[in-house]
């Protein structure tokens, strides 16, 4: 009577009668090599320092505005700037009854008007140079592209001639037209980029329907195009807003002053109202937080427009 070897395999306990995978042996690991999980658990320190360093550099002078102003005009001289005293809104009173209701609507009106007028000439401008293939949208393309690498401190004495021949010195169209031809050539570039990532057979599909060139702007290209719209109406707005160069040269009146260059009203010949100016500067700077409290979604998409490709 012959004995059959005992059964020395391991049996499955599994329903389906697959056999276990033995792990991979353990081979050596390579020097320096440390362990993925000991990798993650290792604080860069350096990084974290030099985190902090820079919130702290972005947070101090945003403290200090809104410490300032809160304070009387004889403590800011006589207190630490940077330790808060008993807040007053004497400066607000002071910045609000001092034309800031009329600064403020020239700023709207001019950037209202330059953001506008940005963002219709560059549309029409983009959807051309994007769809069309003659020379001429070819041509024009470079022309916006050269227009970025000219600054635009040197073109304010040209511009300041054109202004006063046209008969428009003083006025709040010298703001708003100079404003929209320095911010053209950005925003063609923004909103090209952002227009060649929409399909080819989206155009093609509504050409085959009848649809004419109109239409597909409207219906097609407009839509689309929104979140690259609402960066280049954040961007220019933030730039028409805090413009100091326009009103300087191309206005004299008060009447026609806008916020940034309305901040010299609250300095005398020897001393300023410090407090005043940095409340001014706070009240000016509400309106375009706001602006971006409500476009960062759409400002952050339009910027990564045409970098996935």
């Amino acid at each position: 009577m012959s004995t059959r070897p005992a059964d020395t395999r391991p049996h499955s306990t599994g329903s389906t009668g697959t056999r276990p995978t033995a792990p991979p042996p353990a081979g050596p690991r390579p020097a320096g090599a440390a362990p993925a999980r000991r990798r993650r658990g290792v604080p860069n320190i350096p990084a974290a320092v030099g985190g902090w360093l820079w919130l702290a550099v972005i947070i101090v002078p945003i403290y200090y505005i809104a410490i300032t102003s809160t304070k009387p005009r004889e403590d800011y001289y006589s207190t630490n700037p940077l330790v808060p005293s008993a807040p007053t809104f004497t400066p607000y009173l002071t910045v609000l009854q001092n034309q800031f209701v009329q600064y403020f609507l020239n700023s709207v009106v001019v950037v209202v008007g330059t953001v506008a007028g940005i963002v219709f000439l560059s549309l029409l401008a983009s959807y051309v140079i994007v769809r069309s293939r003659t020379g001429l949208a070819v041509f024009s393309n470079r022309l916006f592209l050269l227009g970025i690498a000219i600054p635009i401190q040197a073109t304010i004495i040209p511009i300041y001639l054109i202004i006063v021949q046209l008969g428009l010195y003083d006025t709040l169209a010298a703001l708003i037209l100079p404003g929209i031809a320095s911010g053209i050539p950005i925003t063609v570039l923004i909103l090209t980029n952002f227009m060649r990532d929409i399909p080819n057979e989206l155009y093609e599909s509504m050409t085959l329907d009848g649809a004419g060139d109109w239409k597909v702007f409207r219906t097609l290209v407009l839509p689309l195009s929104m979140p690259a719209v609402t960066t280049v109406g954040v961007y220019n707005a933030l730039n028409s807003w805090n413009n100091f160069l326009f009103p300087l040269i191309l206005t004299q009146s008060s009447e026609k002053r806008t916020l940034p260059l309305s901040l010299w009203t609250y300095q005398g010949e020897f001393q300023a109202d410090i407090p005043a100016v940095l409340a001014a500067v706070v009240l000016s700077a509400l309106p375009i937080l706001v602006l971006y409290v409500f476009g960062r979604r759409q400002l952050v998409a339009g910027l990564t427009a045409g970098f996935g490709k």
